[in-house]
């Protein structure tokens, strides 16, 4: 991949590194607060990058994390026990998240649906009018929704 782009780089007369560049800008274009509603929740993500070059998108924030009785949300349906015990504010969502230069979209890893208790396949793009189109698929069936960037 890094000899394709200095080649086209050296052929247009860019340097190899402000080529780079340009494409980890384009990645990182995902980088941000996100407000999102699925059903009657509504919520905010953060996503990062992380070291690795991958990103992770966690919920920061939820309308209505607050039980009847006043008890924080936990995430109860999480398959993994441990993380049973997660504020649902605080509910990691997806890691592992990279960019595809060829398709102009994020994808290769798992989201978490907090709501279901289930993790299903990946795939974020920028829709035209700016918004982000989050699709999970599993078994043939997919579900969007749509999160507007804040920050």
């Amino acid at each position: 991949m890094r000899r394709i782009i200095f080649i086209i780089a050296v052929l247009l007369g860019i340097s190899p590194a402000v080529a780079q560049n340009t494409l980890n800008d384009k990645a990182d274009n995902i980088v941000g607060i996100y407000k999102g509603k699925q059903g009657d929740d509504n919520f905010k993500v953060k996503i990062v990058k992380l070291t690795n070059g991958t990103y992770r998108g966690q919920v920061i924030w939820i309308e209505h994390d607050r039980d009847a009785k006043g008890n924080k949300l936990l995430d109860t349906k999480n398959p993994d026990k441990s993380l049973r015990t997660t504020p649902a504010d605080r509910i990691v969502l997806f890691s592992g998240l990279k960019y595809n230069e060829k398709k102009h979209c994020w994808n290769d890893t798992k989201i978490y649906d907090p709501q279901r208790g289930i993790r299903a396949h990946l795939h974020i793009e920028f829709t035209a009018d700016g918004r982000l189109r989050v699709k999970g698929s599993l078994m043939g069936i997919s579900e969007s929704v749509y999160w507007t960037k804040e920050k």
